[in-house]
């Protein structure tokens, strides 16, 4: 009223018309600028910003918070996310079973809002994050999972204040449940005028299928929020997804084809206003943004590797209907580890790999951990049908507590879950990772299944008729996760055949089985002696016997829209040392068909000064096989692609760039093979005594292969380089 009255009073006092204009526009400026001032508002307060090394002036209770802030993720937690700076509250001191109390200092609330990073478990009664004024609780908040297979990842929530401007306040962040996600996650708390972005709670987009893949925006690194695909009603699967609320990082692909014609829904559990992640779903027969698949700069050229998202185990090997079949753990929206589903893919040769798709997904058992598969011949199960065996899967559901589950399929592509899972329940916490085997001689399947027992790590050995009832026989302590179990002849004799219990670090020990107890022979043994080899698992039912095994393979591979991969296929034996029987490692035979061009080259020696005998090699993807009597030289430098892989003479060690691995010479010579990938390098020695896995990823420019001897003199030396073609293209 003020601001239009002095306006019009310049006019009616017979003031022309161009000062009038000019007050307008300075009435208008004024106006603006008043108005900027109202939405920038005051100056933000940080309330607690959780840097400092210990708490201050907050009063701690009980045991959950410790002394001072954490510095992300505590021990046996998963990866924390989303906090601010390097510090925050995180309650999992101790694991989920401590509980407390951390209350601030009184303050005034001085802004409209009060906004924060928070975590961790669902559970307001328990888990909260609490404003509290005269004592009273008049605002609160709790984290986002409420059940096994979350993320640890912190997201930005806000309350509105201002009608308690002027009020003196505390918070309180209270953690007092003690199961499973009973831990809170807070960060970054602050007052401020500036209105917080809004959450849609369960915002929801419809579509008519008619096409294969909902293509969804992924960002790296974005809040996880849970993403419901709901069909007539039902919800079918939940997986956490960091939706890109604008430009998507990649596009992560969802099989709806099962319901072509059906309208399904995608339900978000909180999408920030500005959000356009549900409106950038593209309907598509094809993956979006696809055309260099297979391609990427950092992908395998010949390691496996799903086309989107995180893989880590190997599950579920097995050669089946002609085809080895490849399951893995998967989170298909996603670039790290969650949501586990398995994948599938099936080859002719383990080199060439067809991918087929998620074939075990969440239920309300939990998310899909790892196990094995076998062929049921005899079909004890009852699966079978018209003269087919059935291939069953065995698995973990990972929920609120892990249980044992099958499925079965009789054409190797659809799987159907047993309706009477699980058929082991819960042992202790976090039993997981059934590998099943037929054993003829008592006419039993038996199970391995590691189980926790009193902090003590163990393998538990089951035996049953039909894979549906499970009785426990014995156990064996002192491994932990992903046990592996099998026969294998001593240089190739079956009358002299042994066995071998391995576990997810590819440890083992060698030993003999009656059929319900493990009695082992030898001391634990170290499997691979390299890095970022894990969970490897063999393939069950090889038609030729092999026994060949494939690992996860850690190959970070950060800017691609895929992460992780596998080993090569690997066959093992056990050869006799003066030890006893060990197990070997070499590159299954079936990756000769990647060869190309050959280099050869013989020589009697080969010293200091020398010229580079592989100077002309020039590739990309190499094997590269060599042999020599060290003869007067201290170590053979070999250079792959920037890669440097020493022997070591007088040690006799292999030392695969700086990582050093035991490599004795057999009868005065060593034999190295390497194979070099955009992601790795896995190196072989000593009669495959010694297996050293590398992730590492060359230059691109670099395409160099060098042998030298730095001093001294190797004798009957001889090479063979190999160029490699991509199993991608050569399909």
């Amino acid at each position: 009223m003020k601001r239009s009255t002095t306006l019009e009073n310049c006019i009616r006092r017979g003031r022309n018309v161009g000062m009038a204009v000019v007050a307008a526009v300075v009435m208008i400026a004024a106006w603006t600028a008043n108005a900027t001032a109202q939405q920038a508002g005051l100056p933000e307060i940080i309330i607690a910003d959780f840097e400092s090394e210990g708490y201050g002036d907050w009063k701690v209770e009980g045991t959950a918070f410790g002394k001072g802030p954490a510095r992300g993720a505590l021990p046996g937690q998963m990866a924390v996310e989303g906090f601010s700076g390097s510090g925050l509250v995180n309650s999992f001191l101790e694991g989920d079973a401590s509980v407390g109390t951390l209350e601030s200092p009184q303050f005034v609330i001085q802004r409209r809002y009060i906004t924060f990073l928070i975590g961790g478990g669902m559970n307001p009664e328990q888990l909260a994050l609490q404003l509290l004024i005269d004592g009273k609780v008049v605002r609160q908040a709790t984290g986002p999972n409420d059940r096994s297979g979350g993320s640890e990842a912190l997201v930005r929530e806000s309350w509105e204040v201002n009608k308690y401007k002027g009020n003196k306040a505390t918070i309180r962040i209270l953690d007092q449940a003690t199961g499973g996600w009973g831990h809170i996650n807070v960060d970054h708390i602050v007052q401020t005028d500036k209105k917080p972005a809004g959450l849609i709670r369960d915002a929801k987009r419809e579509f008519v299928v008619n096409a294969r893949y909902l293509n969804i925006p992924i960002k790296n690194g974005a809040a996880k929020r849970m993403v419901t695909l709901i069909v007539d009603g039902q919800d079918v699967v939940r997986n956490e997804i960091e939706l890109a609320d604008g430009t998507a990082d990649w596009w992560a692909p969802m099989d709806v084809s099962a319901w072509t014609g059906k309208t399904i829904t995608l339900n978000v559990d909180k999408l920030p206003e500005e959000s356009s992640a549900l409106a950038a779903i593209e309907q598509s027969d094809t993956l979006k943004d696809a055309d260099n698949l297979y391609a990427e700069p950092l992908r395998g050229q010949f390691h496996f590797s799903p086309r989107r998202g995180w893989n880590n185990d190997p599950n579920g090997m097995v050669y089946y209907n002609g085809e080895y079949h490849l399951f893995f753990q998967h989170n298909p929206y996603g670039w790290g580890w969650g949501n586990m589903h398995w994948g599938h893919a099936v080859s002719k040769d383990m080199v060439h790999w067809q991918e087929l798709g998620d074939k075990l997904l969440p239920d309300s058992m939990g998310t899909m951990f790892s196990g094995g598969a076998v062929v049921d011949w005899k079909n004890t199960s009852g699966f079978g049908k018209d003269g087919k065996p059935p291939l069953v899967l065995f698995y973990t559901a990972a929920g609120s507590s892990f249980v044992q589950g099958i499925a079965w399929s009789t054409d190797g592509r659809t799987f159907t879950k047993y309706a009477g899972n699980p058929v082991l329940q819960q042992i202790t916490g976090g039993n997981r990772d059934p590998k099943v085997i037929w054993h003829e001689p008592s006419g039993k399947w038996v199970m391995v299944l590691y189980v926790e027992v009193n902090g003590v790590h163990t393998i538990h050995f089951f035996t049953s008729p039909n894979l549906r009832d499970w009785t426990f026989t014995s156990k064996t302590d002192g491994f932990f996760e992903c046990p592996e179990f099998f026969e294998l002849p001593v240089d190739g004799n079956s009358a002299q055949a042994k066995w071998v219990l391995l576990a997810a670090s590819s440890e083992y020990q060698i030993g003999t089985f009656d059929g319900t107890k493990f009695t082992p022979e030898s001391p634990k043994v170290p499997g691979h002696r390299g890095r970022g080899f894990y969970a490897a698992q063999t393939f069950s039912d090889v038609p030729d016997g092999r026994r060949l095994m494939m690992g996860w393979f850690q190959t970070e591979t950060r800017g691609m829209p895929f992460n992780q991969s596998m080993s090569i296929p690997l066959e093992l034996r056990l050869g006799s040392t003066e030890n006893g029987p060990r197990l070997t490692f070499a590159p299954a035979g079936e990756l000769e068909s990647l060869r190309t061009k050959r280099h050869s080259i013989t020589t009697r020696s080969l010293k200091k000064g020398d010229s580079n005998p592989l100077d002309s090699v020039r590739a990309e993807l190499i094997e590269l096989r060599a042999e020599f009597e060290p003869g007067t030289a201290k170590e053979i430098v070999f250079l792959v692609r920037g890669a440097t892989i020493v022997y070591d003479v007088q040690k006799q060690e292999l030392v695969v760039n700086g990582h050093r691995a035991a490599a004795p010479l057999s009868n005065g010579r060593q034999g190295l093979t390497i194979f070099c990938d955009r992601n790795g390098l896995e190196v072989f020695a000593s009669g495959g005594l010694c297996y050293v896995p590398m992730p590492f990823i060359p230059k691109a420019d670099d395409l160099s292969v060098g042998i030298t001897v730095p001093e001294g003199e190797i004798r009957n030396f001889s090479a063979v380089a190999h160029e490699l073609r991509s199993a991608w293209t050569s399909r």
